[in-house]
């Protein structure tokens, strides 16, 4: 069993209000429920009104497939949502 985990900041520069990042996050988050095969939670920076970071973790069976797919999920987030992304981090367990 490979588990990878993919830590992802966001910066949303337009947003003036919670409301305004909530609207973001939880539009990526469920998108990339609907498309892959993952669990993704915003895990830092909840109160922080223009910062998100979003952990994905994916469950396989082989290496070159959590990392395709975790790549597939960075490229989907980055063409899909209106936040830019200031940094990304890759964990294996």
């Amino acid at each position: 069993m490979i588990i990878k985990s993919m830590r992802l900041t966001m910066h949303i520069p337009w947003a003036k209000s919670l409301k305004d990042k909530r609207m973001v996050v939880k539009s990526a988050i469920a998108k990339v429920c609907d498309k892959f095969n993952v669990s993704i939670a915003e895990v830092e920076h909840q109160d922080v009104i223009q910062t998100a970071v979003l952990a994905v973790v994916c469950v396989t069976g082989d290496t070159a497939q959590a990392d395709s797919t975790l790549e597939h999920v960075l490229c989907f987030i980055e063409n899909r949502s209106e936040a830019q992304i200031t940094s990304v981090e890759y964990e294996f367990h």
